[in-house]
């Protein structure tokens, strides 16, 4: 069976959540079953293993609603892409597509970095279910990757296919030495955009009430979000990375008191489990995706709430709480692996693929 990936939405340069999903999830699939990757770029194949690969034309261009004619010369059984907005019309194979979550229906302002003509339509797709709706019923198969976000889209109808979850993992950061003991001083970290959903806002006002905490921010950053953030608590101990490698991410994570993170919606949450197999402790927004990745092992404070935010990293350091969260957090992160997630998404490639190629047989054979 021939089974091609979508890799086309691994990020050129820096990883995003998307692109660690498909690197993550292409590397462990090919120990398992040959694989065809798709790009549109071959710069992404600095991120990406080494294995056959076919160059198509990029999932921003307006060419997209029509690049299942570009697919099928490859001849394909089945293929998966890990966004729900790969062009499907004319395929002759199945296809199983990922919605990692719901946000944008919220929060309506799309990625900064898409062009201008994306960044319109992807403003009125969000305005209505339907066209989430239409495309995913153009797939045989979903993927999403929480119970979280599989409640919400059952919640919302949104696909008449079946649906699993396959979760997200995190890269190898490193293996720590467990169990650990808490670090000296008061670093904080924070892995993620400046979205305003996001609400590192709250972070910021948290630090500034903690006089011996700073607050590590490690994503890529404007001049002016910069300026907005400084501006914004003075007192608060900020240090702007403005993107790090995953090296000295490691290196900052490991050495960390904790992760924090104040999201009002998440479809997942890699850092919480980069940060939880180092062994370093997460204080996070109250939120149902938080709730399933952390458990027990988090430290949880509600949805804009600084005062408690700051509250709740205090609590740390309170006798033996730090290196029992260490701890919890350690064994709770390991549900969360790529070869596990590999495993079951190559399952259900097989069943799809399987099925497909079953129902064009008969159709030659009528």
């Amino acid at each position: 069976m021939r089974i091609v990936v979508d890799c086309r939405y691994v990020r050129v340069g820096h990883h995003d959540g998307i692109s660690r999903f498909t690197a993550g999830l292409v590397a462990e699939l090919a120990k398992r079953h040959p694989i065809t990757m798709l790009i549109s770029d071959r710069r992404q194949l600095d991120k990406l293993p080494a294995l056959p690969w076919e160059l198509v034309s990029s999932p921003t261009s307006v060419r997209e609603p029509w690049v299942a004619r570009q697919v099928r010369k490859l001849r394909p059984d089945v293929v998966f892409s890990p966004m729900q907005t790969m062009g499907s019309w004319g395929r002759t194979y199945g296809l199983v597509l990922t919605l990692h979550d719901l946000i944008y229906y919220e929060n309506r302002t799309p990625p900064r970095d898409l062009p201008a003509f994306v960044r319109v339509l992807w403003r009125l797709y969000h305005l209505a279910w339907w066209p989430q709706r239409m495309l995913l019923n153009r797939a045989d198969a979903v993927v999403t990757v929480s119970d979280t976000t599989a409640g919400l889209i059952r919640r919302r109808r949104l696909t008449k296919r079946p649906l699993t979850v396959i979760p997200n993992a995190s890269d190898e950061l490193g293996t720590p030495e467990l169990p650990r003991q808490r670090p000296e001083g008061g670093r904080l970290v924070y892995m993620g955009s400046f979205m305003p959903y996001k609400g590192v806002d709250t972070l910021v006002k948290a630090v500034a009430t903690l006089p011996d905490h700073e607050l590590h921010l490690m994503s890529r950053i404007s001049e002016d979000e910069r300026r907005r953030l400084t501006r914004l608590a003075p007192e608060a101990r900020l240090v702007f990375h403005d993107g790090a490698t995953d090296e000295e991410y490691a290196d900052v994570l490991a050495g960390a008191t904790a992760l924090v993170t104040a999201s009002k919606a998440e479809g997942f949450g890699i850092p919480l489990v980069e940060a939880m197999r180092l062994g370093t402790p997460v204080v996070v927004s109250d939120i149902p995706i938080f709730r399933e990745i952390g458990g027990d092992a988090a430290a949880f404070f509600p949805v804009d709430d600084a005062d408690a935010a700051a509250r709740a990293i205090a609590g740390l350091e309170l006798p033996g709480e730090w290196e029992r969260r260490s701890e919890a957090s350690a064994a709770a992160a390991a549900r969360f692996t790529w070869s596990a997630s590999a495993e079951r998404l190559l399952e259900l490639l097989l069943e799809v693929g399987g099925a497909t190629g079953s129902a064009a047989h008969a159709r030659r054979n009528r």
